[in-house]
């Protein structure tokens, strides 16, 4: 059983990561060359002309590929509990319109994911909307990224910390959730969010520093 102390430590710790996260600086040069890095290796450009093109070695390793990016984000926005469509149904849902939406692909200057990340949206949509008409709130999960060999103790606080973030995301307009979403869950750039909501990226900082100063107010109040 973990020791009260111990666990209070933990969450305030728990707290000042979030803090972290929240006050972070998601322009920031090195987040976005380290997320450029990881785009580069998960979906590679010969790969995925191949995967266009119909190579179905290609389409099943870019669906390997994209498929964790996807349930994350479905998971952040959906939720796996208390929903009629479950994350990870979702998620399936988008890897089967992006395979077969992938024949009408073009590059023209438009990143690859977010190109996954619009199918999607529209997606959860739909998701949201079947679950209203089923009287079924969705519930807003932040993705479950523990160690599978932790030991119940680190389980714990890694859901105390999911937890909190899910019950601050839900504070926020949908608008401002689905940005916070793109770029902090997703790792996605102003530029790349922006093609994702059918804005810009000036709109999307605004609305990101708008939702960071409300998540940073909520975590004030909760110290």
């Amino acid at each position: 059983m973990i020791d009260d102390d111990v666990l209070t430590g933990r969450l305030a710790a728990a707290d000042a990561h979030l803090d972290r996260l929240f006050t972070a600086d998601l322009d920031d040069p090195a987040r976005v060359r380290a997320f450029r890095a990881r785009v580069a290796r998960e979906v590679a450009a010969d790969g995925l002309a191949a995967a266009v093109a119909g190579d179905p070695v290609a389409v099943e390793r870019l669906l390997a590929e994209i498929r964790p990016l996807v349930v994350r984000y479905c998971r952040a926005r959906v939720g796996r509990r208390g929903s009629f469509a479950t994350a990870d149904d979702v998620a399936q849902e988008v890897c089967l319109a992006v395979l077969t939406a992938l024949p009408t692909y073009r590059d023209r200057g438009r990143p690859f994911l977010a190109f996954v990340y619009g199918i999607a949206q529209h997606k959860v949509a739909d998701a949201h909307r079947a679950a209203g008409r089923n009287r079924a709130e969705p519930v807003a999960e932040m993705p479950d990224e523990s160690d599978g060999d932790a030991g119940p103790e680190a389980r714990l606080l890694h859901r105390e910390l999911n937890d909190r973030m899910s019950a601050l995301l839900r504070l926020l307009p949908e608008a401002q959730r689905e940005i916070v979403v793109l770029r902090v869950v997703a790792g996605l750039s102003a530029e790349e969010t922006a093609e994702v909501v059918g804005s810009t990226p000036g709109a999307v900082r605004v609305a990101q520093h708008r939702a960071l100063a409300s998540l940073r107010r909520a975590l004030a109040m909760q110290a």
